[in-house]
Parts: C-alpha cells; structure tokens; sequence
C-alpha cells in the first residue's frame, strides 16, 4: 500500500500532521472526509 511519498511522509511528521487514509474511489468519500466524517483510518504521531 503505497499513499505518500517519503517527502510527503517527513513533512506530515515534522508539522504533526495527521493522515487520513480512505477509499477515494468511493462516491463522496472525499466530501465526507472533508466535512470531518469519521471514515477510513487516522494515521498521527504518537
């Protein structure tokens, strides 16, 4: 599973970031990730 490359993967960690990791393909996935639904997993520092 690959979603973000190592350059987006260091700034997400250095500006703690949070990555929210879903099924785009999905009709209105991304509108409801946006509107701060909880679907998918939440992949944050620790």
């Amino acid at each position: 599973l690959r979603i973000l490359d190592s350059t987006a993967t260091s700034l997400c960690m250095e500006n703690n970031l949070p990555v929210v990791v879903f099924d785009i393909t999905r009709p209105g996935n991304i509108k409801a990730v946006v509107m701060g639904k909880k679907i998918g997993t939440i992949v944050k520092k620790g």
